[in-house]
């Protein structure tokens, strides 16, 4: 009888330690998905600001202290470099808005990425020129999305978004 009631215990606690994790783990979950959505809501953010402010204002404004830029025909541009590079940008003849399609962010919900497509209207001619892009985004410590690696590659004017 005592063994029965040794093995019972051990079963009674076991199961309870399997429950307690399956309960813990949608938990994990949920604040995963929350962050992701957080960073792609940065993403999206960052793109209005674009449409609104200009693109080097909202690039300045969303890129992290230590951002790196990769652009066609361009070394990486890195450090001090970056905000030069952006403050040397011309951007009053077009608007440039993105969309993000997807991403990833990492078990530590500190660190991921969005992709999509850009698109950059030319004012003086009724033009559209399209692309694709990936942005590499970190928290901040004051709990903000910062993108700390920006790229992208242009595509074909007939880019279906």
């Amino acid at each position: 009888m005592y063994r029965l009631f040794i093995a019972l215990l051990l079963v009674t606690g076991l199961h309870s330690c399997v429950f307690t994790t399956r309960r813990d783990q949608p938990v994990s979950d949920v604040a995963h998905e929350a962050a992701l959505d957080e960073m792609v809501a940065a993403d999206r953010a960052f793109s209005d600001s674009s449409a609104k402010l200009g693109m080097k204002k909202a690039f300045l404004e969303f890129m992290a202290d230590d951002a790196v830029l990769l652009r066609p025909g361009y070394l990486p541009i890195v450090e001090g470099d970056v905000v030069k590079f952006l403050t040397s940008q011309e951007d009053t003849s077009f608007v440039m808005t993105w969309k993000p399609k997807g991403g990833q962010l990492s078990k530590s919900n500190d660190l991921g990425y969005t992709y999509g497509v850009y698109e950059i209207k030319l004012n003086a001619i009724d033009s559209v020129l399209n692309g694709t892009y990936v942005s590499i985004w970190q928290k901040q410590k004051d709990g903000t999305w910062k993108f700390v690696l920006d790229t992208g590659n242009p595509g074909t004017s007939n880019m279906v978004q």
